[in-house]
């Protein structure tokens, strides 16, 4: 079957689109908004301020989360900051700039109306959360400040100290908690999306368990919102919440929605090193630290030298060296594969030779101590206790870790995906950042969904599409519950001798050997027969203790596992057939001579979205070529 990537986007100068599109939408009256039931899966940044807008609008929303609280979504990690393009320092940052920096960070790999809408709406983000009260720092005079982060050379990045993430998170928190109370939004706390429902061929519910009582159940709706983050967790160890999963997209995909980019996975690099096997997740560092910390490691291999014993001479600041433009700012896929880079030379610090400095000094002694504790002395104090090393007296040891997934479900210019009536918000979708996001923009995207455009776009979805009303009573709630349940009981039921966590770590393991920082066809070919006999084994000898009617988190991961088990393949099997390097994703094949990503515009400038075709079978590719009509494609350069 081919099914056609209708992108939607408007006609018209690029500047023009969004303003026409909206004009151009159609309405629903506001007395027949509260006709309509909107579902809302997950409750971080992207899914609150979706459904505390919608509500606002009228609509009914139920919203849904597994945490016991929307406040612990893991939104609230990001701590750098959110960008937006205000120009409050006057240093020459612009719509257009942003715009294009967005587009050169995902190394020509986005959709060019997509990403300009995100340039614009963020001027509107910032005044909205300035009026929910985020507590953005500001300069001495009162304005808000701003700062550098990678890939830019102007400073257009706002924040809250080291907890930009929680305090944007505690503003949409706010907004949806208000809905509550008024009775537009019902709220479903630790309850787990486990399944999609289509009623002629249209999204029209969700299957959710409890994770408190066990109780599988269903919802109908109008439309299904899902707002459930990444899927960096298939990695084992990652920078994500240990929650985090794939089931909500991964369900949607088997049920006929496209997933576009799965190799698309960003490497961040200011992650604290690995410490040992005993590890459950990794803890990142945000990249505003790079503002003021140099990047180094010695010059000579094997020197074990304490670093105040490395004088500057023998020191190679090698970002700053191989990128002067952008130095220790640089694009976080080309100082990830950097820091792997001297690591690999020999040349890298720390327990196993897994790490680089990033290292203050040079700032303590043109700044002050109090100045810099200022900026970053939550994310030092968090670096020491995790540590036990002063970052005030000695360098911090960082090391690239995976992080966030550019790859998602298929959505067009609506946010809506291949199937009518679902749509996918923030990182749960693939539109905005490319081969490789910048810093401090998943925030504005996520926010920028919730808030500024899915309120728009369902509407016209809605008043265009003639529904019959459906209720949880229809056969196919039912024929969905049953299958549910049914991998419920599998799962239960295998009674094998391994846990969970050993499938899960030993999955890790090869995907971020095979499909890391760095692919080969070779490994890539070596994942792709080494994953279906993982999964084989998974259902053969994975033990889940405990029942299903109650609270079991051991059931909870079972099912988020299998489901990484499958989208493993399908992220390998993407990068295989990518034969060529562009941002996060690296292929050992194709690089330039001296070592940068080489992109092969003639034949990949597309997206690659993957139909699901069946249990064993091989998942059918679409493709949806990028137009670049307002950019030129260009190598990309940052040195």
């Amino acid at each position: 079957m081919t099914i056609p990537l209708d992108a939607k986007v408007p006609a018209g100068p690029l500047a023009e689109k969004w303003d026409r599109h909206r004009g151009a939408l159609r309405l629903v009256n506001p007395a027949n908004k509260r006709k309509h039931v909107i579902l809302v899966v997950g409750s971080g940044l992207a899914g609150a301020s979706a459904a505390a807008s919608l509500s606002e609008l009228g609509y009914r929303v139920k919203c849904f989360c597994f945490q016991d609280s929307p406040r612990r979504a893991h939104s609230i990690a990001a701590q750098g900051g959110i960008n937006a393009a205000k120009n409050y320092q006057g240093d020459g940052d612009s719509i257009w700039r942003l715009f294009y920096d967005t587009i050169k960070g995902g190394d020509f790999r986005a959709r060019e109306a997509n990403v300009y809408r995100l340039a614009q709406v963020s001027v509107e983000i910032i005044d909205q959360c300035v009026a929910q009260g985020v507590p953005f720092a500001r300069e001495y005079g009162g304005l808000l400040a701003n700062r550098s982060f990678g890939g830019a050379q102007v400073s257009r990045t706002f924040y809250a100290r080291g907890q930009t993430g929680q305090q944007l998170l505690i503003g949409a928190y706010q907004a949806l908690e208000k809905e509550v109370a008024r009775g537009g939004v019902e709220m479903f706390p630790r309850t787990e999306m486990l399944d999609l429902v289509l009623v002629d061929g249209r999204a029209r519910g969700i299957v959710v368990r409890d994770l408190v009582t066990g109780a599988v159940t269903s919802h109908a709706g109008d439309a299904v919102v899902l707002a459930t983050g990444g899927y960096a967790n298939v990695f084992y160890l990652s920078t994500t919440a240990k929650g985090s999963n794939v089931t909500a997209t991964w369900r949607a995909h088997r049920r006929g929605a496209l997933f576009a980019n799965p190799c698309y996975t960003q490497i961040h690099p200011t992650c604290i090193p690995v410490s040992g096997d005993h590890q459950s997740k990794l803890t990142l560092m945000s990249e505003s630290l790079r503002n003021d910390g140099r990047v180094w490691v010695p010059k000579r291999a094997g020197d074990a030298r304490p670093p105040h014993e490395i004088p500057d001479a023998e020191r190679d600041y090698y970002l700053e060296r191989k990128y002067p433009s952008f130095g220790n700012l640089s694009p976080r896929d080309i100082a990830s594969r950097a820091a792997k880079e001297v690591c690999d030379e020999g040349r890298g610090v720390g327990p196993g030779g897994r790490g680089v400095y990033l290292d203050f000094r040079d700032a303590i002694q043109r700044l002050g101590e109090p100045a810099i504790a200022e900026r970053y002395g939550n994310l030092f104090e968090m670096y020491q206790r995790i540590t036990d090393e002063n970052p005030y007296r000695a360098p911090m040891r960082i090391y690239p870790a995976p992080h966030y997934t550019m790859g998602g479900l298929w959505v067009d210019y609506n946010l809506m995906g291949t199937i009518p009536g679902l749509h996918v918000l923030g990182e749960a979708n693939f539109s905005d950042h490319g081969a490789n996001r910048l810093g401090a923009s998943a925030l504005m995207q996520g926010l920028a969904d919730g808030y500024f455009v899915i309120p728009l776009t369902i509407g016209d979805y809605l008043a265009s599409s003639k529904l019959a009303p459906v209720g949880t009573d229809h056969a196919e709630f039912r024929r969905v519950e049953a299958e549910v349940q049914g991998r419920v009981n599998r799962l239960l039921g295998t009674r094998g001798t391994r846990s969970v966590d050993s499938f899960h770590k030993a999955l890790g393991h090869l995907m971020w050997e095979r499909c890391g920082m760095a692919r080969s066809p070779g490994g890539l070919r070596e994942a792709l027969v080494e994953i279906p006999t993982l999964r084989e084994q998974f259902w053969a000898e994975v033990r889940v203790p405990g029942t299903g009617e109650a609270f079991n988190q051991s059931l909870e991961r079972a099912g988020r596992v299998a489901d990484f088990l499958e989208l493993a393949e399908l992220m390998c099997r993407d990068a295989l057939h990518r034969e060529e390097s562009c941002g996060g994703h690296f292929r050992t094949d194709h690089q330039t001579g001296d070592g940068e990503a080489k992109r092969d515009d003639e034949r990949f400038c597309y997206v690659a979205a993957w139909e699901w075709t069946g249990e064993g079978a091989e998942p059918q590719l679409h493709r949806e070529p990028l137009a670049f009509e307002n950019v030129h494609l260009a190598t990309r350069s940052y040195k």
